[in-house]
């Protein structure tokens, strides 16, 4: 078969087409030559179309079990099931690079085709940023991580098999999805780079850059809430987040890609903000650029890191210098340029956004210290050292205690400067109702008052009633209430939907991390357990063939207040390829509780060791994912943003 080959030449081609549009538009836009910035778009295409027929002839050699592609035969085998074959494409390091380098290009090329408003100049800048961008990935794959290398002369019969933990569901969407996110940044950074190249630093690039800002964040969201769902039920520890080095990669651009799309309203709406935005942005791409290389590089050991040698990270910490330093060079040259076109007052909206994107940077300066500084500390010889998740609680919750906070007094304030007495009397309702309902729902839950839990439903409600207020406050002048509804953005709704699905999280994080219940014992054939209103029930283990594995399956009858509520089968299974012997925990879910259990080692007599555990409102965590992924894209889906708006323009209140 030709298509390794072919793969790789498509690859080359898309790299002399990358080159072009990084040096042809962005010379026309600087002489003002309107053919050569013409050449953006079709290379754009170009670029997109050769990539993805690249990436199309790796997904051919999975699915064909060609073997003598060095890559397929480290991450197949004929007895894996098609579907994870093909998942298996980006499963591990050479193909997730080359899923990111068509991701990247279906970026560029969706921006060439839906800014066809915009002038000129700043659309060739914004193909050219990201066509420089794509060059260093195309150059890091073809020369130090080719996913079409053969084996040379003869090749092994059989594959090594894919990871066994990545044999799942949770790989086929979450990986896309996260990479979407990371990549989608890199728009942002090129409208940046852009506006700092042209001098045109106004509502203009801000409103441009906020529809792709929104989407690459609402994808980065869903991808993080995919993970943190995969490594519940996969891992079988039964927990939600680990505060893994990998796991904080993701969340850094997250926390200041927030920050950047409130930046951005704020600099679109009132010409504030303008340098701090364009700061932001710079930042969100290149702490995805630094996720990539903590991944990436060797440097680090976790379950979501790839394998692989110090070169590679070589090439992307010199990526990593040239995109934060050359960025930062050019913010230098150019901030003198870069003024605010109107002035607010202490307590306004524009200071409660500010205080939010300022707790939203400490936050990550706080997460990506603790990520870092143990690698620093084994760098410099000074042994080895380990920061876990008491760091990262003692610092993260309060800090996002005092955010959520601001959540709510930003939602109510006016732009420009509001008064103490009118903010008092917009906020004391809300307040009281929170104060109330959230002691009262954790009173009602568990019988007791635990602080950290109070404080979590307090604030939850708190956000929620403070978006109620805002919104009565718009409607509360129309006659016609439904009209008055109907009336608001789709931007607003959006931003509202957002903060109910913090909202819904916070609720989820708050109980699921005090009142998980878990029992750890062994059990034999006719043991019961009761705890909480079930009571399970072993009857032994039975032997299960799989496609490509053996399995060991539990049989537990539970029973809910004596009666019978259904079997939980948790599995201990050997992937024959590989000889690894991988966990697959039984969960029965549900809205306010999930049940899950996982078995341990096998013991004499039949018995096992089995963990048992209640877990309320865990799903929460995942709905506040998704309710925030569903205010993201419908934001960015307000028509608003298509329509042509002159420098000068401004936006009317959303």
């Amino acid at each position: 078969m030709i298509f390794p080959e072919l793969g790789e030449y498509a690859l080359i081609l898309a790299l002399c087409l990358s080159v072009l549009l990084t040096v042809v538009p962005m010379v026309g836009a600087t002489r003002g030559n309107a053919l050569w910035m013409g050449f953006a778009r079709p290379l754009s295409k170009g670029m997109f179309l050769f990539t993805l027929f690249s990436f199309l002839c790796l997904g051919w050699a999975f699915l064909d079990n060609d073997f003598s592609v060095v890559y397929v035969a480290n991450n197949s085998n004929t007895a894996l099931p098609w579907y994870y074959r093909l998942s298996a494409v980006w499963g591990g390091h050479e193909g997730s690079l080359l899923l990111w380098a068509l991701i990247l290009s279906g970026w560029t090329v969706a921006v060439a085709i839906k800014s066809r408003d915009l002038p000129p100049d700043i659309i060739a800048r914004v193909l050219a940023v990201m066509g420089l961008i794509s060059v260093g990935f195309y150059l890091f794959i073809l020369f130090t991580s080719s996913p079409f290398e053969r084996y040379l002369p003869g090749f092994p019969q059989e594959g090594a098999d894919l990871n066994p933990l990545l044999q799942d569901f949770g790989l086929i969407v979450h990986p896309p999805m996260l990479y979407m996110g990371y990549v989608g940044f890199a728009v942002s950074f090129a409208f940046a780079i852009a506006a700092l190249l042209s001098g045109r630093l106004d509502a203009a690039w801000a409103r441009w850059s906020r529809p792709w800002t929104s989407v690459a964040w609402a994808f980065l969201t869903l991808g993080i809430a995919l993970g943190s769902w995969w490594a519940y039920y996969e891992l079988g520890w039964g927990g939600w987040w680990f505060w893994d080095p990998v796991e904080n990669a993701s969340l850094m651009p997250w926390l200041v890609g927030t920050a950047l799309m409130h930046s951005l309203a704020v600099t679109e709406k009132r010409g504030v903000f303008k340098s701090w935005t364009v700061l932001l942005a710079i930042f969100t791409f290149s702490l995805s650029l630094l996720g990539t290389f903590l991944v990436r590089s060797g440097v680090l050991t976790s379950v979501h890191a790839f394998a692989s040698d110090p070169e590679r990270g070589l090439f992307i910490l010199i990526m990593l210098a040239i995109v934060i330093g050359g960025s930062l060079l050019l913010y230098a040259l150019r901030a003198g340029q870069m003024k605010s076109e109107s002035s607010f007052g202490l307590m306004s909206r524009e200071s409660m956004l500010l205080v939010n994107n300022v707790l939203l940077v400490v936050v990550c300066a706080m997460v990506l210290l603790g990520t870092i500084y143990p690698l620093i500390v084994d760098a410099l010889g000074l042994g080895k050292l380990s920061v876990g998740p008491p760091y990262f609680n003692a610092l993260f919750n309060p800090l996002m205690a005092i955010l959520m906070l601001a959540m709510g007094v930003g939602a109510v304030s006016r732009w420009k400067q509001t008064s103490l007495s009118m903010m008092v009397q917009q906020l004391w309702l809300p307040g009281v109702l929170a104060l109330v309902l959230g002691a009262g729902s954790a009173w009602l839950y568990a019988g007791e008052l635990k602080p950290w839990v109070v404080l979590g439903l307090v604030l939850s409600w708190w956000v929620m009633l403070a978006g109620l207020r805002d919104l009565y406050n718009r409607l509360r002048h129309r006659r016609e209430k439904l009209k008055g509804l109907s009336k608001q953005t789709r931007s607003y709704y959006g931003m509202v939907l957002a903060h109910v699905g913090v909202a819904v999280t916070v609720v989820g994080v708050s109980l699921v991390s005090v009142y998980t219940e878990q029992r750890d014992l062994r059990m034999q054939p006719g043991d019961t357990l009761s705890f909480r209103d079930y009571t399970f029930v072993f009857e032994g283990s039975k032997h299960v063939e799989g496609p490509n594995f053996t399995s060991d399956q539990g049989q537990i009858r539970v029973l809910h207040k004596g009666e019978p509520y259904g079997f939980m089968k948790p599995e201990k299974r050997l992937y024959t390829a590989r000889g690894n012997v991988m966990t697959e925990a039984a969960i029965d879910p549900g809205f306010t509780r999930d049940l899950y259990v996982a078995l341990g080692e096998p013991l004499e007599n039949g018995a096992w060791a089995v963990r048992m555990q209640y877990k309320p409102y865990v799903r929460w965590l995942w709905l506040g994912g998704l309710l925030m992924t569903a205010g993201g894209l419908l934001a960015a889906s307000d028509p608003r943003y298509r329509k042509r708006l002159r420098p000068a323009a401004a936006l009317a209140d959303a």
